[in-house]
């Protein structure tokens, strides 16, 4: 039996079929980028303070009501609590003058009885404007983005399996539903619990069709071009919708407007279902090799090249890989298959954490929310593209450890730069976040490749699960700062480190074809020897042969 890449080769690798494949995928993931931080400006904190009713009071008084507390080192209004008003009233009707008659350190205070009054400077309205999200409320606020990151996690779990069971195409298209449904519903939330289990239900769909429709362009793409759609095309169309969002947010302050602004894109996808197919080397999996043939002869058709006779000879349903039902387990059954799996776990996690710790932080960019938001978005660019030239140039598994050793070396330097030299802190953080961006892009197609077709899509999914816990661990993180500055700089940093060690026993899939069964996967030779060298990936390809 031919290698499916062997198989399909007539088609050529750019044609008509592989150019609409690409860029409609591609396309289809700008309202994941939209989505996904979304939350920065749905949930961000408005400058507050207690609501003061429409009172008989002077204005030296209407000024003073509010305590003055000292934060960080400045003095501003306090947000939750003011002097009681009725004894505000009672000196005022006396004609007292603050400060000078009365000495507002003595008078009792109490908390925003009759709610709070937001700054319009920045925001029309957010969600913690719209529910009252702060003072004895204030963890609804991050609890918010954690719901949408539980999404992340659950959706990562339970994409992979059903689409390795119900296809890639399907699952794709339904996630990409749920995604346009729930974000639209979110708008119109009547409460704040509400809104929660809605951007819950959003967050899995936005994992899922990311997922699904990464596999799936994987799958139908092949060799350089492959290459460029796993690290570029994907990736890019992320970075659009991301560099899109602040722009988006800019004009729509208001966070319901936000919302419908986002969501409807996903209606201009719904013709997509007509022109992207299924996967043909999921439905050769699955022992449908009618179907297959169909899907390839039709891409033929379109790219006007003449197809074979057969083009998929001696394929059968009676593989042992279909004879045994495979799933989760499956991952952790064989020990050449579990030290993989457990390895890009981990290192699965050590990227996350560090791209979601370092992302929260460059909130301190810059002053302006949009600007800092549209400055974290486009720092990924070159990460992408750096990411496609190491998929393009070198091995998978040398540019692995070399991304993590750079971006774990580049956190622990910051504890050394003098004070003076913030900018070269902020320079080295940078760095730090646009290698780990690469890293992650990186990880979705040497993923890919490593595990055959009938496990790679909940192999994925698996791993990305796993990562997702490093997006919620995140966030308190960075609060161990507060211990020592730099201890989450030190424990990304070692993070990375461990993780670029075991990186060393990972198998090599560069210059190799996809393996199709898991035979084919356990015959790849995880490193012996540190020591790799550009030469021995110059070596012809052996396409390995599935036997009956």
């Amino acid at each position: 039996m031919k290698d499916y890449d062997e198989s399909t080769a007539f088609l050529g690798q750019w044609g008509r079929f592989q150019q609409v494949v690409f860029f409609l995928l591609s396309a289809s993931i700008v309202p994941n980028g939209l989505g996904a931080f979304s939350v920065v400006f749905l949930t961000d904190i408005p400058r507050h303070h207690c609501l003061i009713p429409e009172e008989n009071l002077t204005q030296d008084w209407h000024d003073a009501i509010i305590p003055i507390e000292v934060v960080n080192g400045k003095r501003e209004q306090s947000r939750c609590s003011r002097y009681r008003l009725d004894v505000v009233r009672n000196l005022s009707a006396q004609g007292f003058i603050p400060g000078r008659d009365v000495n507002l350190t003595d008078l009792e205070q109490e908390g925003c009885v009759d709610g709070w009054s937001y700054s319009k400077d920045i925001y029309q309205s957010t969600l913690v404007s719209e529910f009252d999200l702060v003072c004895s409320d204030q963890w609804k606020q991050p609890f918010t983005s954690t719901a949408c990151f539980l999404g992340f996690l659950v959706g990562s779990f339970i994409s992979g399996q059903l689409s390795d069971r119900f296809g890639r195409k399907p699952v794709f298209f339904t996630t990409m539903a749920v995604q346009t449904t729930f974000s639209f519903c979110q708008a119109f939330s009547p409460s704040w619990t509400v809104f929660t289990i809605l951007i819950f239900f959003n967050g899995l769909g936005q994992i899922s069709n990311y997922v699904s429709g990464f596999v799936l362009g994987t799958e139908i793409l092949t060799g350089d071009v492959r290459v460029i759609f796993s690290s570029m095309g994907v990736c890019l169309g992320y970075a659009i919708g991301y560099m899109i969002l602040p722009l988006v947010a800019f004009f729509l302050r208001d966070w319901k407007s936000l919302l419908l602004a986002i969501s409807l894109p996903g209606v201009l996808y719904i013709p997509f279902w007509w022109f992207i197919p299924e996967s043909p080397r999921w439905l050769l999996s699955q022992g449908r090799v009618e179907e297959a043939e169909a899907i390839v002869r039709k891409a033929a058709k379109t790219n006007r090249v003449e197809a074979p006779t057969v083009i998929f000879k001696d394929y059968s349903a009676h593989d042992d890989d279909l004879q045994e039902h495979l799933n989760v387990i499956s991952l952790v059954k064989t020990q050449s298959v579990r030290s993989t799996t457990v390895i890009l776990c981990l290192v699965w996690f050590s990227l996350s954490i560090g791209y979601y710790g370092l992302s929260l932080n460059t909130s301190r960019l810059h002053a302006n929310p949009y600007i800092s938001c549209f400055l974290s978005a486009a720092a990924e660019v070159p990460a992408y593209m750096s990411c496609w030239l190491a998929l393009k140039y070198f091995p998978r598994r040398l540019s692995v450890i070399f991304i993590l050793l750079l971006g774990g070396v580049s956190l622990f330097l910051i504890q050394l730069v003098p004070e003076t030299l913030s900018e070269l802190a902020v320079a080295l953080e940078m760095l730090g976040k646009l290698v780990i961006t690469s890293g992650t892009s990186l990880m979705y197609a040497y993923t890919a490749e490593l595990y055959p077709t009938v496990l790679r899509n909940t192999a994925e999914g698996v791993c990305i699960t796993v990562s997702r816990i490093g997006n919620c661990l995140a966030p308190f993180l960075l609060q161990l700062r507060e211990s020592f500055e730099y201890l989450p700089y030190i424990i990304l940093g070692t993070l990375a480190v461990v993780s670029a060690f075991a990186a060393l026993y990972l198998p090599e899939s560069f210059g190799k074809p996809l393996p199709q069964t898991i035979q084919q996967m356990q015959k790849r030779e995880s490193m012996k020897c540190p020591c790799i060298t550009r030469k021995e990936y110059l070596k012809p390809v052996v396409h390995l042969e599935s036997r009956l």
